[in-house]
C-alpha cells in the first residue's frame, strides 16, 4: 500500500480495560514499525477526564477528537490514512474523514471480536470504545458524534463474537452484515456481503482482538475463538484487491513485558499490509 500517511493516536481513555494504559506503548511501537518519514504523532493528553452522559473521560475524549481532525485535515488528497492507536475510539474521526470523500460508495468493515455498537444508556462499562461504531451510525453521544454517519446498511462487521443481547437486536433491526469466524476462513463469504452494499471503496478497522488470544493475547478484552493471523491478512487483501481502499486502522494493542510472541505477530501484520516492518 503506497502513498499512506501513518497517524499514531497513543489514546487509552476509551477502553474499559483495567491494563488500558498499555496502550500508549502498544501504539508507540506499531507505530515504529511504519516508515518513520509517514508518520505523524497526534498529541493527546496523558490524565484520565469527567464523565459525562454515560461517558468515561469524555472531555478528554473530545479533545482527542478534535485533534484527529485537525491532524487529518493536514494529510494530502489522495495519501491513504493508516491510523494506529490507540483504543477504538481513536477511529471516529478518521471514518468520518473517508465518508466525506467516499459517501455511499463507502463500506465499514469492522474487524473486531465486539460489535461496538452500545449507547451510554446501554453500555456495563461507560468505555467509548464499545460505543464508537453505534456513533458512526448517528447514534454517538453528544461531543463524540461523526460529522457524516455510515448508513448500517453499509457496516459489515467481521469476526465478531461477543455481543450484548442489544447490540444483537440492533444488527437484526437495522440489517447490519455479520461474518463470523468461520466464515472468515476464506475469502469469498466477506467479499459477497461487502459487494452487495455496490461499495466502490472500503475502510477496514481492525481492532487486534479480532485475533484468537491463543495467537494474540496481547489486548484489554480477548475473547475465545478468534481468526488466525493469516486468515486475516488474506482478508483484508481480498478487500483491497477489489475495492479501493480508503483507510485502514489498527487499534486495541496492549503491550506486555513478554513481548516476543506479540513482536512477532505485529511484524507479520504490518509486512503483510504495508511491506516489510521496520526494526
Amino acid at each position: 500500500m503506497s502513498g499512506q500517511v501513518v497517524l499514531e493516536v497513543a489514546q487509552w481513555q476509551g477502553s474499559g480495560a483495567t491494563t488500558a494504559g498499555r496502550l500508549r506503548s502498544g501504539a508507540a511501537r506499531l507505530a515504529e514499525l511504519m516508515p518513520q518519514e509517514r508518520r505523524r504523532r497526534v498529541v493527546i493528553d496523558s490524565g484520565v477526564g469527567n464523565s459525562q452522559g454515560g461517558v468515561r473521560n469524555a472531555d478528554v475524549l473530545e479533545r482527542h477528537l478534535q485533534s484527529v481532525r485537525e491532524a487529518l485535515a493536514e494529510v494530502p488528497p489522495g495519501e491513504t490514512t493508516v491510523t494506529i492507536g490507540g483504543d477504538c475510539g481513536v477511529d471516529l474521526a478518521p471514518v468520518e474523514t473517508a465518508l466525506s470523500v467516499f459517501g455511499d460508495r463507502l463500506t465499514l468493515v469492522w474487524f473486531d471480536a465486539h460489535a461496538d455498537l452500545n449507547t451510554p444508556q446501554s453500555s456495563p462499562s461507560g468505555a467509548f470504545h464499545g460505543m464508537v461504531l453505534r456513533a458512526l451510525l448517528g447514534d454517538g453521544p453528544e461531543g463524540l458524534r461523526p460529522v457524516r454517519s455510515v448508513s448500517a446498511d453499509r457496516v459489515v462487521l467481521a469476526g465478531a463474537r461477543s455481543l450484548d443481547p442489544g447490540e444483537r437486536d440492533l444488527v437484526e433491526r437495522r440489517g447490519i452484515r455479520h461474518i463470523g469466524v468461520e466464515q472468515l476462513t476464506r475469502p469469498g463469504p466477506l467479499l459477497a456481503q461487502v459487494r452487495a452494499t455496490s461499495a466502490e471503496a472500503v475502510y477496514v478497522h481492525i481492532d487486534l482482538d479480532v485475533l484468537d488470544p491463543q495467537v494474540f493475547p496481547a489486548v484489554g478484552t480477548p475473547e475465545p475463538g478468534g481468526l488466525g493471523v493469516e486468515h486475516l491478512l488474506a482478508a483484508v487483501r481480498a478487500l483491497t484487491n477489489e475495492f479501493m481502499l480508503a483507510g485502514i486502522a489498527l487499534t486495541e494493542y496492549e503491550r506486555t513485558e513478554d513481548t516476543a510472541q506479540e513482536e512477532a505477530v505485529l511484524r507479520q501484520i504490518v509486512g503483510g499490509l504495508f511491506g516489510p516492518a521496520r526494526r
